[in-house]
C-alpha cells in the first residue's frame, strides 16, 4: 500500500553550522492516504507526482491494461501536496482523483512524493482573529520565514461554526518574507482586507512556521540532493 524510503543524504546550513539531512520518498497506491511526518522539524515537499511512471509499483493484483500507461504525470501534484503538508510536522492526504483528478482515466495510479525534515525547532505560530507580533531577539538573529498560509487546513484549528472545510489553501510565504524576513520584529493580523479571500464563507486564520537566526541566504536553506548509488 505505501513505501517509506530515506533515499538522500546531503547538508543544509543553519543558523551556526551545518547539519544532516535525510531526504524522504513516500509512494502510495490509489485509493490509501499518505502520512508525512517529521520526528524533529517541519515537512517541505521537494517532489510530488500522483499517476504512473512503471508497470511494477501498485501493481499487485492489477490487470495489464491499468498498467500500460507509464507517462502518467498529474502536473499539480507538487501544489497540492505542498499546500497541505509545507511547514506542518505530519499530514495525512487521500491519494485519489477527488484529490488530485484523474490525468489518466483506466489507469490505477500511485502517489510519489519526496520531502525532506527542515532541522530546525521552529516557533509556530496560528493567528485566528487577533494581531500577532513574531519577535526575535537580539541574541536569537532575524526573523526567518519558512512557510505561511491564510484560510483553512483543518477544522479544528481556531473553532469557529464557519471552519466547514479543511481544504483552503492561499500560501503566503513569498509574502511574508517579504514583510518579515531579515527584521527582529513583524506584525502580522489574520484579515481578508489583508489577504483577500480565498474561500468566502469560511472562517480562516493565518498559519506561520518561522525561526529566528542570523543572516543566511534563503538558496543556502536548501540543500543540494543526490541520489544514493
Amino acid at each position: 500500500m505505501y513505501k517509506l524510503q530515506m533515499i538522500w543524504i546531503s547538508s543544509i546550513a543553519g543558523a551556526h553550522a551545518a547539519s544532516v539531512v535525510a531526504a524522504k520518498r513516500y509512494l502510495t497506491c490509489e485509493g490509501h492516504s499518505a502520512h508525512l511526518s517529521c520526528d524533529y522539524g517541519y515537512i517541505k515537499v521537494l517532489r510530488a507526482n500522483y499517476g504512473r511512471t512503471d508497470k511494477t509499483t501498485c501493481s499487485e493484483k492489477r490487470p495489464h491494461h491499468q498498467l500500460s500507461n507509464v507517462h502518467c504525470f498529474q502536473e499539480r501534484s507538487l501544489k497540492i501536496m505542498s499546500d497541505r503538508c509545507n511547514g506542518l510536522q505530519s499530514c495525512a492526504v487521500p491519494v485519489v482523483n477527488s484529490v488530485f483528478s484523474d490525468p489518466c482515466v483506466g489507469i490505477y495510479k500511485y502517489l510519489d512524493v519526496f520531502y525532506f525534515c527542515l532541522p530546525y525547532r521552529e516557533p509556530y505560530s496560528q493567528i485566528c482573529l487577533c494581531l500577532l507580533i513574531v519577535l526575535c531577539t537580539k541574541a536569537s538573529g532575524v526573523i526567518f520565514i519558512h512557510y505561511a498560509n491564510y484560510g483553512r487546513r483543518d477544522r479544528t484549528t481556531c473553532p469557529h461554526k464557519l471552519a466547514t472545510t479543511s481544504d483552503c489553501y492561499f500560501p503566503q510565504t513569498s509574502s511574508l518574507r517579504s514583510r518579515c524576513n531579515g527584521k527582529t520584529s513583524c506584525k502580522l493580523k489574520a484579515s481578508n482586507d489583508v489577504f483577500s479571500d480565498p474561500c468566502y464563507g469560511v472562517h480562516k486564520y493565518l498559519e506561520v512556521t518561522y525561526s529566528c537566526r542570523y543572516f543566511v541566504s534563503i538558496q543556502s536553506l536548501i540543500p543540494t540532493f543526490r541520489t544514493q548509488s
